[in-house]
């Protein structure tokens, strides 16, 4: 063997040195560890080159990286500021099997227990829009919003007007649009807002200069609070495709949304600011609210994202799931679950809990679909139901445990949201608002089909493949 080709073996050996230990120390599945450094093994240089293409996961170092550059960090602590219910008491005051995901939430996120509030759920555009521009048109001192999509068609012209009114009468309005969702609609709402004179930002954009493309860290959350004292939160974006009553709407999409009264009002001010502070590097500090009882919900804000060490919503969903004793129901457009909360839902099943997940018979991302039908056997083979609502594409996003605590907010049942996007969840614990929640899901339950084990097990072999295929990328999806 002549020089060259012993330099060559010794690179190899190296690049496999390396790339084995940057495994091991990284990878948290045994499984992929190993088939990565067998991968490396198998295939020399070409090994070590895929993973580092394909294996690293680069969303959670970018991340953390945006968080030393400026300091972005949605502070878990409780603001003293705002009227708190003591924690140990509201846990202990809380009926019994939500106590146990009530202290889970409080260790993962650290954020308090507030009550007194009241929680208004607003179904499609129809319901929702009137009250978020009711919201915009009387305030007197401040309105912040965050939206993923911000279309300007009909809808979303109604909102940049309302915007700029406000503006126009000395309310501090600030908009923040993330970078890629905002690409959905020709010209810009940015851009026609900021021609208002309305202050805008927006987060992550896409770079030429220098060549910036953040695809997987997003700012999936939707925001709006009036005054620091009527919010909104949910899953619905800025167009005119949620205004789901119009037969004639092409792209109309159902989903439900919700208006927030009460002191969970000032966290979800606080990630606004957060959030406004990591796209400008400017600080507020908004003046101190007094709400007064606005209902009787005891919430919590759950903040997550990528630059977490901990899946928190994660956590707290399998937390929640492990807490049932009669019922889970879930709503989502998208449902590709972590194999801890696939564990969770056989498990809950499997003692006799009933759990029901509602997804859309027609979804507008047909590779999600495909492999979230590949991975719904194991689940229906151990006892979890699976029922199709009928068109159109439903997008909402609800999860209600034994009639007495729920989830509503931004975030969907999927790797996206549980790993890679920004989201703004919110953790109520109230019988009236989860019965409620709960009939609206058993109304779409009674139009719905349900999924049997036999029908996915004769799925044509050509369909499998593809939903097979569709599933390798979960991940990614």
């Amino acid at each position: 063997m002549n020089l060259i080709s012993w330099l060559f073996i010794l690179l190899d050996v190296l690049l496999v040195l390396v790339t084995a230990g940057h495994v091991l120390l990284n990878n948290r599945d045994s499984r992929a560890a190993l088939g990565w450094i067998a991968v490396c093994l198998i295939f020399p240089l070409i090994g070590p080159a895929l993973y580092f293409l394909f294996g690293v996961n680069r969303v959670q170092m970018r991340a953390r990286k945006l968080d030393r550059r400026t300091g972005f960090r949605p502070h878990p602590g409780v603001d003293r500021r705002t009227p708190a219910l003591d924690m140990t008491r509201a846990i202990t005051d809380l009926p019994h099997p939500c106590r146990q995901v009530a202290r889970i939430s409080e260790a993962v996120t650290g954020s308090p227990l507030l009550g007194d509030n009241r929680i208004d759920m607003l179904q499609n555009g129809e319901e929702a829009y009137p009250a978020m521009l009711k919201a915009i048109q009387e305030a007197r001192e401040s309105v912040f919003l965050t939206t993923y999509i911000f279309e300007t068609n009909r809808t979303g012209r109604q909102f940049i007007d309302a915007l700029a009114r406000a503006n126009r009468r000395g309310v501090d309005v600030r908009v923040i649009i993330d970078g890629v969702g905002e690409l959905y609609s020709l010209p810009w709402a940015g851009s026609l807002l900021k021609r208002k004179g309305v202050r805008v930002s927006k987060f992550l954009p896409p770079k030429l200069i220098p060549p910036t493309v953040h695809i997987n860290l997003r700012n999936h959350r939707k925001i709006l609070v009036a005054d620091g004292r009527i919010g909104f939160v949910g899953g619905m974006n800025i167009g005119d495709r949620h205004l789901a009553d119009a037969p004639d709407n092409p792209s109309r999409v159902i989903d439900v949304h919700f208006r927030l009264e009460g002191p969970i009002v000032t966290p979800i001010q606080r990630t606004f600011l957060e959030d406004w502070f990591f796209c400008t590097g400017e600080h507020t500090i908004p003046p101190p609210v007094a709400d007064p009882a606005a209902g009787n919900a005891i919430c919590r804000v759950i903040v997550d994202g990528p630059n977490e060490t901990l899946d928190k919503l994660d956590t707290i969903l399998v937390g929640a799931v492990s807490s049932a004793r009669k019922r889970v129901l879930i709503m989502t457009p998208y449902f590709l679950p972590s194999r801890a909360l696939i564990a969770a839902l056989q498990t809950a099943a499997l003692r006799g809990v009933a759990v029901w997940v509602i997804l859309p018979a027609r979804n507008n991302l047909p590779v999600v679909h495909w492999a979230t039908k590949n991975m719904l056997r194991e689940l229906v083979q151990l006892g979890v139901r699976i029922f199709y609502q009928p068109p159109p594409f439903v997008h909402s996003k609800l999860f209600v445990v034994d009639g007495r605590y729920a989830q509503i907010g931004s975030p969907n049942i999927d790797p996206r949201s549980l790993r890679l996007n920004f989201e703004l969840a919110l953790e109520v614990f109230d019988p009236e608002v989860a019965a409620k929640l709960a009939a609206h899901i058993e109304a779409v339950l009674g139009v719905s089909r349900e999924i049997d084990l036999t029908t996915l097990e004769n799925r044509p072999l050509a369909i499998k493949i593809r939903d097979a295929l569709a599933w390798l990328f979960t991940p990614y999806l």
